[in-house]
């Protein structure tokens, strides 16, 4: 069944918009839930996504707005940042995807380095861990930062040798939620397309309701 009435397109594109705000809040939901575990705020692409579900879910009240009224120019500037919202979240998404551990612990390593020693313990308290990666590279700032480590389970330990090690903590949390975030903005990207065309053919229709010699 087509749906090309004034009636059946209105109601289409206000059910995408109201979809649109159910996945923009999901996306900031997730990526603060990212964060809420301590794997590093400062990584780029978790800002990313978080600016995608805010722009998402201001750009789904405005063509809401638009699409209730019929508004040709809000429905206008819906239909062209829709579009740039398509473009950034498709290019994030991907990102959230191709990331591997070897990027990932770049990421970390580089943000950990630059991190003050009260943020690390901070960290490290509140994921129950000491130091990031005990690598052949990373030895010695794995020693300091375990020597600094006021984890609870370093209670255990003398030297915290039962402790986990928090690179592995960010990690795993890490890979999860950028499959999440990915998986889901890469799949409901496409659907903003379809927002977009909803909207130019929505806008270009005559309001039945309207006065019959008013223009569009």
């Amino acid at each position: 069944m087509v749906c090309g009435g004034f009636t059946c397109s209105k109601n289409a594109l206000c059910s995408l918009n109201v979809v649109y705000m159910l996945v923009g809040l999901l996306l900031i939901g997730v990526a603060a839930w990212e964060k809420g575990y301590g794997i590093v705020s400062s990584i780029h692409i978790i800002g990313g996504v978080i600016a995608v579900g805010v722009f998402l879910l201001l750009i789904a009240i405005v063509g809401l707005i638009g699409a209730l009224n019929h508004h040709q120019v809000m429905l206008f500037f819906y239909m062209v940042i829709l579009f740039l919202v398509f473009l950034f979240q498709f290019g994030v998404s991907c990102s959230c995807l191709a990331m591997n551990r070897g990027q990932q612990e770049k990421l970390l390593s580089a943000t950990w380095g630059i991190m003050s020693n009260e943020t690390k313990v901070s960290l490290e308290r509140q994921l129950n861990c000491c130091g990031l990666l005990n690598t052949n590279l990373t030895q010695l700032q794995f020693a300091n930062d375990v020597l600094q480590c006021d984890a609870p389970c370093k209670v255990k330990g003398v030297k915290g040798e039962e402790c986990p090690v928090c690179g592995d903590v960010m990690l795993l949390k890490s890979s999860e939620a950028l499959k999440i975030l990915g998986g889901v903005g890469l799949f409901f990207s496409f659907t903003e397309i379809l927002g977009v065309w909803l909207a130019v053919r929505y806008r270009n229709q005559k309001d039945p309701r309207a006065n019959p010699s008013a223009f569009l």
